[in-house]
């Protein structure tokens, strides 16, 4: 019973079609390879710009690579700890998490976030896994009114952020600033967590939980890292993804970096090797210690072979831990690194964050796009009924006349573009040198 309640899709579905003998999970993830929301992310940023190069990755092969590491680390936990086979049967559930993470980042990367949830401040933020769990519940039009209409344990695995907006967001507010162009994101970071227009889709979620196991799955803490509440659990399903997410930042994110020469040798020795040679594990100390001259040699080769040395000293580390409190074994369990592991990955994704992600010519385009997200919104809320798309528009004056948050539809509009839409745009409304109309005929 407990199986077939967390296969419930909120929408019935009578669909008899000929010889079709999958399983829901083999459904999902049909439904999420073949969405729109999916392929846009062939033209969203990962971390450096589309355009730049056309070797780096995108947001769309990082899903990819996610995929196949979490399919990695489900194949070994299954032989490592075949007692929780029955947990985790399903490749077909951990490749649709991990293909949909990343649906609901808009363009530009964080820079995009960060002007979304500035434009939404006092009409319930932005946050790009807040607006992954709408795409996959509302907005994609795979049905009309329930988006992908995905099966309920699909959707418990992409909640990173277990709880509603309202419930984590701090209610110091920064001073709102006189022009975008002064705009600092670390003043506004998006609350991670669910929109409130979405809060009765996560209650029809988390419906078979006992009210005691739904209350600390929904429970917070302050932390000194963030402005924000952070929640602190997530189900089994979602662990996986989040450490196969972690491992593709860190180790992949890395090697573009290296091909494109952003960093050099010696900063890994000194930020890298150096701390690691004195790793508790055995295996740690031993690889970090000669893995330079694999990671930075001109042989395209031997480069290969140390990046998927990474992948699975970090796939082989992880293994089922119980996290304490929960009835339903889809919380009481998570997968875990082993803790030097993951110190390691750890230092592995500040080194990415410092080097790659902080680079000022980086950082130059997130403020690009940044820009170019707050001028299309107060564009577009300046006269909705004017400039948005017809879809939109009738989307719009629908809420409007609900009495429904209108503000979410134009968020869900601007998140859904790519980077190059989004650019094109934007030189359409406010350049002289404008493009054909033509090229706008998109309706997300």
């Amino acid at each position: 019973m407990t199986h077939l309640v967390w296969n419930e899709r909120r929408l019935g579905e009578d669909k008899h079609r000929r010889n079709d003998h999958r399983s829901p999970y083999q459904r999902d993830r049909a439904r999420i390879l073949h969405s729109a929301a999916f392929r846009r992310l062939q033209a969203k940023t990962q971390v450096l710009g589309v355009g730049m190069n056309d070797f780096y990755r995108t947001r769309l092969t990082h899903s990819l690579e996610v995929s196949q590491i979490g399919t990695g680390i489900t194949a070994q936990l299954k032989q490592k700890q075949p007692q929780f086979s029955h947990l985790i049967d399903s490749m077909s559930l951990i490749e649709s998490l991990c293909l949909a993470h990343d649906i609901g980042h808009p363009p530009f990367g964080h820079g995009g976030e960060v002007a979304l949830n500035y434009m939404m401040r006092s009409h319930g933020g932005f946050e790009g896994n807040g607006q992954t769990f709408r795409i996959l519940t509302r907005l994609e039009p795979y049905t009309e009114h329930y988006g992908m209409n995905l099966c309920r344990r699909t959707l418990l695995g992409i909640l990173k952020y277990p709880a509603p907006h309202s419930q984590l967001c701090s209610i110091e507010l920064a001073t709102e600033v006189g022009d975008f162009r002064q705009l600092k994101p670390s003043k506004w970071p998006p609350v991670k967590g669910i929109f409130d227009d979405d809060v009765e889709i996560l209650d029809w979620v988390l419906a078979p939980l006992t009210d005691q196991d739904r209350q600390q799955f929904l429970s917070s803490h302050i932390t000194n890292d963030f402005k924000h509440k952070r929640t602190r659990y997530k189900s089994l399903d979602c662990s996986i993804m989040e450490l196969a997410d972690d491992i593709a930042y860190a180790v992949h994110d890395l090697e573009d970096a290296i091909v494109m020469g952003i960093v050099s040798e010696q900063q890994w020795l000194c930020d890298v090797s150096k701390p690691l040679c004195n790793s508790p594990d055995a295996w740690l100390k031993k690889e970090f210690a000669t893995i330079s001259q694999r990671l930075f040699s001109s042989k395209h080769h031997e480069r290969k072979d140390a990046i998927g040395t990474l992948v699975n000293g970090f796939v082989t580390a992880i293994s089922i831990t119980e996290a304490a409190g929960f009835d339903e074994p889809l919380l009481k369990y998570n997968a875990a690194l082993e803790s030097a592991f993951a110190d390691a990955l750890n230092i592995l994704k500040q080194f990415v964050y410092k080097y790659v992600i902080r680079k000022p010519e980086i950082q130059m385009l997130e403020y690009k796009g940044q820009q170019i997200v707050m001028e299309l919104f107060e564009a577009f809320i300046s006269d909705p009924e004017r400039l948005l798309p017809v879809n939109t528009q009738e989307r719009w004056i629908a809420s409007e006349r609900l009495g429904e948050n209108s503000h979410r539809v134009i968020a869900d509009y601007i998140s859904g573009m790519t980077d190059g839409f989004a650019a094109r745009l934007h030189q359409h409304l406010f350049s002289a040198k404008s493009h054909s109309m033509m090229d706008f005929n998109s309706d997300f």
